[in-house]
């Protein structure tokens, strides 16, 4: 829960700061900018997920140097990545803001904004390793204190550099390179004083060309993963935005429905992924099935929850989202989809937090490019129903998640402990 909130939130900052100024170029650039940088850092976020995983298990297997070996390896792969991303800023900035169809004044704010922002790239990588490695020993406690400062120090520093200094978009795009160059020191730190120890691997640890292959191969396959539900998520969106201004709107309001679903959903994501990651080193195929039936049902008693939540305080959320009586009547038409989609998402992230800490990478990635596929499909047979059928393909897509993941997760099991078993044995 905790992992996810730093990119989105300085975002989310930077946008009411430039809001501030009056400026409707200015917004729409930085907005633009930050959607892009959104989704340009989730698709790396393996450098978390993988990490969580790995080091659940390394710590459930009693390896200690190995848990140490996990965290260097992965600041190394964040560097290569981050760097190249660097290095391909130019291109990267020509294909990525173009394609969001902003008008030149909007585009041209947006490539200030991303001109400065990219060299944080390396940064905000790293970060995602360190809080995976922190939330894979169960120090979540940690991880937040790291997200909190962070975004301490983006707000502080946005508002004393746009509205004191007068800085502009450029000024927000420094703090929030500020805030993720404080939060990383920070982390470092912070791993210092665990392991009670220099951070410097032996060298034959650190190239284990197994355990590096492995993970390289587990990344490989998130990544394609994660691609595909961002690919899901951007055509729900363009989709909205050609049925008009209204529609566009309505979704983006009722999109914040589902962003706090997800908040207190992914949490459980993230403690299914240290506990079965843990329950795997060790072996225990008692403690991953006992992990899993906890955070299902945990999931679902969160999801009834905030399914109520919905249906009881929706309409007033969304008067409070915006002023517009269109927007506001549009919105609320369908409300009830957002209402529905905790019951069904509670399954797939579930199953994505099971999956990513047994490191069944392959099969979760073959299973959502199945999903994608679902829910472009059931879009195309409704399409004629509008906006309606979009926001149907979408819940069929949560559904697919979690029920293709349900289906596979028994096979998956047996086949995992079974290798486990004959290794030992071995």
């Amino acid at each position: 829960m905790v992992a996810n909130l730093t990119t989105p939130l300085i975002g989310v900052v930077s946008t009411i700061a430039i809001g501030r100024l009056g400026d409707p170029t200015l917004l729409g650039g930085v907005a633009i900018a930050s959607v892009v940088f959104d989704c340009l850092f989730w698709l790396f976020s393996f450098l978390r997920t993988s990490t969580v995983a790995f080091t659940a298990q390394a710590l459930g297997a009693g390896e200690t140097q190995e848990v140490r070996a996990l965290l260097v390896r992965g600041l190394a792969i964040a560097a290569l990545v981050g760097f190249a991303l660097i290095i391909l800023q130019i291109p990267l900035g020509i294909a990525l803001l173009d394609a969001m169809g902003g008008s030149e004044g909007v585009t041209r704010a947006a490539r200030a904004y991303f001109a400065i922002r990219i060299w944080s790239a390396p940064i905000v990588l790293a970060n995602f390793v360190v809080l995976g490695w922190l939330i894979g020993q169960a120090r979540a406690g940690l991880a937040l204190a790291i997200q909190i400062v962070i975004n301490v120090i983006n707000m502080a520093a946005t508002v004393a550099l746009v509205t004191g200094m007068k800085a502009g978009i450029e000024g927000a795009a420094i703090a929030a390179v500020m805030a993720e160059t404080v939060g990383l020191v920070l982390g470092v730190v912070v791993a210092r004083s665990i392991t009670h120890q220099p951070l410097n691997v032996p060298r034959a640890t650190l190239l284990d060309r197994a355990k590096l292959w492995r993970m390289l191969s587990v990344n490989r396959d998130i990544m394609i993963r994660t691609a595909a539900l961002i690919a899901a998520f951007l055509f729900f969106t363009a989709q909205g935005a050609r049925s008009g201004d209204v529609i566009l709107a309505a979704n983006a309001v009722l999109n914040n429905f589902l962003l706090i679903s997800a908040f207190f959903l992914d949490g459980l994501a993230n403690a299914a992924q240290q506990l079965c990651g843990q329950a795997c080193g060790a072996r225990d195929r008692s403690a991953f099935s006992d992990a899993v039936r906890l955070v299902l049902s945990w999931g679902f008693g969160f999801a009834i929850v905030v399914a109520l939540v919905f249906a009881l305080f929706g309409p007033w959320l969304i008067h409070t989202m915006t002023a517009s009586d269109n927007v506001q009547q549009t919105a609320q038409d369908y409300l009830w989809f957002v209402v529905a989609s905790p019951l069904l998402a509670v399954f797939a992230f579930g199953y994505d937090g099971v999956f990513i800490g047994a490191t069944w990478a392959r099969e979760m990635r073959n299973l959502m490019i199945l999903s994608l596929l679902a829910f472009l499909a059931t879009w195309f047979v409704l399409r004629g129903l509008g906006n309606t059928g979009l926001w149907i393909a979408f819940l069929v897509h949560y559904a697919a998640r979690g029920g293709l993941q349900a289906l596979r997760y028994p096979v998956n099991l047996r086949a995992s402990f079974a290798q486990i078993a004959a290794a030992g044995a071995g």
